[in-house]
């Protein structure tokens, strides 16, 4: 019986893994779609944006049910309608391609709003299941780390992908990303199946007892967490938002058009990926070292640097150019390096620092909370929506300024100010009297 039952987790295990991938995958294909629904539709920036904010508005719609949705069915049910929900919400967007006039945008919206109701159960369901799969304590964790590597690295791949797809943006079909469309639906619709014939180890339901209690008490009674649970919002916005109009500044840069040609959206989409590719080499990095830095040390020094490079980008002319490694997908050079403004490749830095934010905001948030810690969750799951509300700000900042790309950056730095402000100060837990 025991041996059945641990390759039932083994085939759990790698099936949360590939979904902790997909919540990248579908998430971060948004950022480029932007770009996509601008050309298409000749539409504003702010407009094309559209698709990231429906993605994740939804967080805020979904996060406090998908909780509630995970204490009565479980894990099993609750991942089930996370995937079910997915393949819907792409179906959607996929169905947006097939479409000629200009119904498709608000078809592909509507895809994008269901994805995002996806994405927040499957965020609320994965991490705690693979710590279950994992038994807990550094298994757990283990599981959960190597699942975080494969989201920044399923996140990486779409970008990069994107732009070998769409080789001139300004030919650019929602139709052109099909293949990385049903590659999302082929994975979703294994996933169900494998699930369903897969034994999940439960919660048991008497460990929610203790948080249900009636108390006079809860998270937003501490002041550190109302102002970790802004944090979050915030540092969601940033990591989204450096990307986004990055790859929009490069994209629609005409020096990088006359040094590339055709493949300088190949080549932006690179730059981009890049960032996300940090953000995997800083998520391994910050796992090696979190047992020796506190996560205040960390989040102060990873938005002290992140704020220093988003200012040297804004400020440095953008006619100073460096090399950097990219993909270059070139026959005989699939790598290789190019020429970008160095305010480009600073901003690709910031991915090392926005990498490991997260854990900090969360750790530093939830210190002290005891009981309230299971609830205090639905909340960052709520506010995860400002990775939609941030980048919506900018690409508004790039229409008023008239294509300015890098003053919408005053919004990255903002950001990265109060999340400094947060470590320092913000994260004292000033409530020590409150029964926990």
């Amino acid at each position: 019986m025991t041996q059945p039952k641990k390759q039932g987790n083994i085939a759990a295990i790698i099936v949360m893994i590939f979904l902790f991938g997909m919540i990248s995958f579908v998430t971060n294909l948004a950022s480029p779609m932007g770009e996509i629904l601008k050309q298409q539709f000749q539409v504003a920036n702010w407009i094309g944006t559209l698709g990231v904010f429906a993605n994740f508005i939804a967080y805020a719609v979904m996060g406090i049910p998908a909780g509630l949705m995970l204490d009565k069915w479980g894990y099993k049910k609750t991942a089930l309608m996370a995937i079910a929900v997915g393949f819907i919400g792409v179906g959607v967007q996929t169905l947006s391609g097939t479409i000629d006039n200009a119904s498709a945008m608000v078809v592909y919206l509507l895809g994008a709003f269901i994805a995002g109701f996806s994405m927040c159960l499957l965020n609320t369901v994965v991490n705690p299941m693979l710590n279950n799969l994992g038994g807990g304590g550094n298994r757990g964790n283990q599981l959960i780390q190597i699942g975080g590597s494969f989201n920044s690295l399923c996140g990486t791949t779409v970008i990069i992908m994107t732009g070998i797809l769409i080789p001139e943006i300004t030919k650019a079909q929602i139709s052109d990303v099909f293949p990385l469309m049903l590659t999302a639906l082929a994975v979703f619709a294994l996933a169900f199946v494998v699930i369903a014939f897969t034994a999940i180890p439960e919660k048991e339901k008497s460990a929610t007892v203790v948080a249900n209690e009636k108390s006079a008490y809860g998270p937003l009674s501490f002041r550190h967490f109302v102002l970790g649970a802004i944090a979050i919002f915030v540092y969601v916005g940033v990591e989204v938002g450096i990307p986004n109009v990055l790859q929009k500044w490069l994209q629609n840069d005409n020096m990088m058009t006359e040094m590339f040609g055709a493949s300088a959206n190949a080549i932006a989409a690179s730059v981009a990926g890049t960032y996300w590719f940090l953000m995997l080499v800083g998520r391994l990095a910050g796992a090696a070292i979190a047992q020796k830095v506190s996560s205040k040390s960390m989040l102060v020094g990873v938005s002290l640097l992140g704020l220093v490079l988003v200012v040297l980008a804004i400020f440095l002319p953008t006619q100073t150019m460096m090399n950097l490694p990219v993909f270059k997908n070139e026959p005989g050079a699939l790598f290789g390096l190019v020429n970008v403004p160095l305010s480009a490749a600073l901003l690709v830095l910031c991915g090392l620092c926005t990498s490991v934010m997260w854990g900090g905001v969360f750790n530093l948030a939830v210190e002290g909370l005891g009981k309230f810690t299971e609830k205090a969750s639905g909340y960052f799951m709520v506010l995860v929506c400002g990775g939609g509300v941030l980048p919506l700000l900018q690409n508004g900042i790039v229409d008023i300024t008239g294509g300015n790309y890098l003053v919408s950056y005053w919004v990255i730095a903002a950001g990265l100010v109060y999340l400094l402000y947060y470590a320092l100060v913000g994260s004292k837990n000033v409530n020590k009297n409150i029964p926990v």
